[in-house]
C-alpha cells in the first residue's frame, strides 16, 4: 500500500511516494522547523532530515542553534565524533585525500583525523611559529605524544639519530625503552655551546636521519646553537631542496616558547615542537603538545601517525589552550622579569654552588649579546622587529637551574631538603604555568637516566630546577632564600651537637 509522507523544507512542501507495507505512521505529514529563513548551506543540508514526532526519535535526533550562533566572540567547542556529508562522492574524496595539517573546502570527516575546535587552535600555533602560509602544525594530548609521533614519522630499523645528552626524561625513556629495540641506532652528544655544532657533526652518519635539539635544554638551560647546527646539516648533507632525503632537524623549545625563539626561523631547522602543557597552556589544567614544520611532506607523515597511532588534541583541552595562548605575551614578560630577580639572589647564596640562568652574565653561552652571543639568538622576548627592543623589554625566559654545594649523597640530600622547605613555591614537577614550581631531576624528572649519562649532560646529583611563576616577585625570592637558610641552620646545629657528643 502506498502512502503520501510530506516534508515541509525551507518553506517548500515535498510530496513523496513511498512504497511500504501497511502501517499506521506517525510521520504523515510533518514541518521541519529552522531558527533562520535564510537559504544558505548549511540550512539546506539540514533541510534533509524531517522534523521528528516521536519521543524516542526527538531524544537521538540533532538539534542546532540559529545560524547567527557562529559571531560568537569565543571559538565554539566542536564535541562531535562524526560530521554529516552533502553525499557520497563527498564522503569519497574525504576519504581519498591525502593526510595533511590543515583540512581544505571539504572540510572533517572524523575527528581521529582532525577537528574543527582542535584545527583552530592549531593554526594560532602555527601563526606563532611562522608556518601559517606553508607547512602545518598538529596538536597532540601532551608533549611527549607530540615528540614520539615526529619521530616514528621519519625513523625506521637500521635508520640513526643524534641526540644530545641533556634530552628531556621522557625523551630518553622514549629511546633507551622503544626505538633502540625497532632497530634505530641513537647516539649521544654534548650538544650546548660553541662547541655543540661540531659535537654534532662529529656523530653524523651515512644513514642518519635525526639531529634533535633541545633549547634551552631541560634543565640546565645551556643554549644549543641552532644556526651552527642547521649550517652543519646543510654542509654535510645538502640543504633539504638539494637533498630530500637529508636528516630533519628537530628542535624542542619548550622552555623559550615562540615568544622567544621560532626554531623555523633558523636555516637548515625542519621540526619545531612544543610541550603546550607547560608555557602556552600556562596554567596547569591541560596535557598538550605541538609540531610544526615548513616541510608539507613531513605534516603528512606525522599526520598520518597521529591517525594510525596516536591521536589529535581533544575539542575541550584544544578549547582550553587557545585560551592559555591569549596571555602568553604578557605572562612572559612577568615569568622574564621574576626570574632574574629570583636568580639574582641564588648566584648570591652561601649555599649555591652555580646557577644556570641565560639571563645572568656568568650563563656559560652568554657572551655579552651582539653577533654570535646564543642567549641573544635565543630571547627575542617577543619583538616583531629591531625598533621594538626600544618599547619592549629584554627578558629571558622562567626556567632556573641551580646547585647546591656538596658531592654525591651529600648534595642530594641538601637539594631534596630545599625543595622540601619551601611554602610558597610547589614542589612538583612540570613548568612554565603561573604558579612557581620546583623540581629536583636526579630524583624525579631525569631518574630514569643513568647517573653516568645524567652527570655527562650536565645533571649533578645537587641540582635543582625552577619555573618562576608570575607571583610577587619578593615572596619567591623570600621563599628560596629561607629554605636555603634553613637547611644552612641544620646542618651547623647537627654539627655542633656532634662536636658536644
Amino acid at each position: 500500500m502506498a502512502f503520501a509522507a510530506t516534508y515541509r523544507s525551507s518553506g517548500l512542501a515535498i510530496s513523496r511516494q513511498v512504497n511500504k507495507p501497511s502501517i499506521q505512521s506517525s510521520l504523515s505529514t510533518i514541518t521541519r522547523q529552522f531558527s533562520s529563513s535564510n537559504n544558505n548551506d548549511d540550512d539546506s543540508k539540514k533541510s534533509k532530515h524531517a522534523t521528528p514526532t516521536n519521543f524516542a526519535t526527538k531524544c537521538a535526533s540533532l538539534y542546532h542553534p540559529s545560524a547567527k550562533a557562529n559571531r560568537g566572540l569565543a571559538p565554539p567547542i566542536y564535541f562531535g565524533s562524526t560530521y554529516t556529508l552533502d553525499d557520497a562522492d563527498h564522503g569519497a574524496r574525504l576519504h581519498d585525500k591525502k593526510e595533511a595539517a590543515f583540512t581544505d573546502e571539504d572540510g572533517f570527516v572524523y575527528s581521529r583525523w582532525g577537528s574543527p575546535t582542535n584545527e583552530a587552535c592549531a593554526k594560532q600555533i602555527a601563526a606563532l611559529e611562522g608556518v601559517e602560509e606553508r607547512g602545518g602544525t598538529l596538536l597532540f594530548g601532551s608533549g611527549m605524544s607530540g615528540i614520539t609521533s615526529a619521530l616514528m614519522s621519519v625513523l625506521k630499523e637500521g635508520d640513526h639519530a643524534v641526540f644530545p645528552y641533556t634530552v628531556y626524561g621522557g625523551t630518553h625513556e622514549f629511546l633507551k625503552e622503544f626505538a633502540i629495540h625497532w632497530g634505530i641506532e641513537i647516539d649521544f652528544i654534548d650538544g650546548a655551546g660553541e662547541g655543540g655544532p661540531e659535537a654534532y657533526r662529529s656523530a653524523f652518519r651515512e644513514n642518519t636521519k635525526v639531529v634533535y635539539c633541545e633549547t634551552p635544554a631541560n634543565p640546565t638551560c645551556r643554549i644549543t646553537d641552532l644556526k651552527g647546527v642547521g649550517a652543519a646539516v646543510d654542509e654535510f648533507y645538502g640543504t633539504r631542496n638539494d637533498n630530500p632525503n637529508r636528516p630533519w632537524v628537530m628542535v624542542d623549545g619548550t622552555f623559550a616558547t615562540p615568544y622567544h625563539m621560532r626554531s623555523l626561523d633558523f636555516p637548515g631547522i625542519d621540526v619545531a615542537i612544543q610541550s603546550c602543557t607547560k608555557y602556552l597552556g600556562g596554567h596547569s589544567d591541560i596535557l598538550a603538545g605541538s609540531v610544526s614544520s615548513l616541510s608539507p611532506e613531513f605534516c603528512h607523515g606525522l599526520a598520518k601517525v597521529q591517525k594510525l597511532i596516536t591521536a589529535p588534541l581533544n575539542p575541550m583541552d584544544s578549547y582550553l589552550l587557545m585560551r592559555g595562548i591569549r596571555t602568553l605575551d604578557v605572562r612572559m614578560q612577568r615569568h622574564g622579569e621574576n626570574a632574574l630577580q629570583v636568580a639574582n639572589m641564588l648566584e648570591a647564596h652561601p649555599l649555591v654552588e652555580s646557577t644556570f640562568y641565560p639571563g645572568l652574565s656568568s650563563h656559560p653561552d652568554n657572551t655579552g649579546g651582539g653577533d654570535g652571543c646564543l642567549v641573544s639568538e635565543a630571547f627575542r622576548s617577543g619583538r616583531d622587529s629591531p625598533e621594538d627592543k626600544e618599547i619592549m623589554p629584554q627578558t629571558y625566559g622562567g626556567m632556573i637551574a641551580f646547585i647546591v654545594k656538596g658531592e654525591g649523597d651529600v648534595a642530594l640530600e641538601r637539594a631534596k631538603k630545599v625543595c622540601e622547605g619551601l611554602r610558597v613555591v610547589n614542589l612538583a614537577v612540570s613548568l612554565g604555568s603561573v604558579e612557581s614550581l620546583v623540581e629536583h631531576p636526579a630524583s624525579m624528572t631525569h631518574a630514569m637516566i643513568p647517573r653516568e649519562d645524567r652527570l655527562a649532560g650536565g645533571l649533578d646529583d645537587g641540582l635543582i630546577r625552577i619555573s618562576v611563576g608570575i607571583e610577587r616577585a619578593s615572596d619567591l625570592v623570600a621563599d628560596l632564600q629561607s629554605s636555603l637558610d634553613r637547611v644552612m641552620e641544620e646542618e651547623s646545629r647537627e654539627r655542633e651537637e656532634k662536636s658536644v657528643a
